[in-house]
């Protein structure tokens, strides 16, 4: 059924199915699941390039047996359910830090990121940290430094108190194109100088080059993506008003 888990003769036709150079929809849609589903089994087993069926099917048992073990009545209570399926839930916070992974951020830094997107009050504590991943205060600190650094979450004091919660808002992606927007000009920059220094007429200095010629079009495009998501924003605002 399609939400269900996949079945071993269901992982055998996935690989199948990207060994033909097929995509997460068409895949989907032969074995009637979202692609999606498809999407979320594939990266976190390895990605297209790397996955096993067989492999996958004993790491979904594993997971299992992890999860069953670390059930205990201290768990922390989530938030509210809204009707969502728990094991749904617990595949697309699976899903999303492997994901999160490949494209480069550390691991419990994506843990903790995923852990208050999925969080309904986008706001958390420390210890909140601490108690729904299960890992040491100091880990949590570590990886809020760093994600605090990148523009991705904030602080703010616990109101009336002195905890300080850790705090994610709809912006979170503006902030971190911004930080991407700013290295991108600096590598930019740099090729420039470094074009300047080899000589433009020279293979390594036409290298750089067209380099910085590409980079100063990321920045434009990407500045541009972010004033029209800025004017999307103020007029959905100014229409609620």
């Amino acid at each position: 059924m399609p939400g269900g888990r996949l079945t071993n003769e269901e992982r055998q036709r996935v690989a199948a199915g990207l060994a033909e150079g097929l995509g997460y929809t068409e895949i989907g849609r032969r074995l009637e699941r979202p692609a999606s589903t498809i999407m979320r089994e594939v990266t976190r087993n390895g990605g297209p390039d790397d996955y096993a069926p067989d492999r996958a099917q004993e790491a979904t048992r594993h997971r299992a047996r992890r999860r069953k073990q670390a059930q205990s009545p201290a768990s922390p209570v989530p938030d509210s359910g809204h009707g969502r399926d728990p094991q749904a839930v617990q595949d697309l916070v699976e899903s999303f830090t492997a994901l999160l992974e490949q494209q480069g951020l550390p691991r419990m830094m994506a843990r903790v990121l995923v852990c208050l997107l999925v969080s309904d009050s986008g706001a958390l504590t420390a210890a909140d940290l601490v108690q729904r991943l299960r890992v040491s205060p100091a880990s949590v600190s570590h990886a809020v430094t760093f994600l605090e650094q990148q523009g991705m979450l904030r602080r703010e004091r616990d109101p009336g108190g002195r905890r300080e919660r850790y705090v994610i808002d709809d912006e979170i992606w503006l902030r971190s194109t911004l930080a991407a927007v700013q290295m991108n000009d600096a590598l930019a920059a740099a090729s420039q100088r470094a074009a300047e220094i080899l000589g433009a007429a020279t293979p390594a200095g036409a290298r750089f080059d067209s380099s910085a010629e590409f980079l100063l079009l990321v920045s434009e495009s990407l500045q541009k993506v972010m004033e029209q998501w800025r004017q999307s924003r103020a007029a959905r605002s100014a229409g609620r008003q």
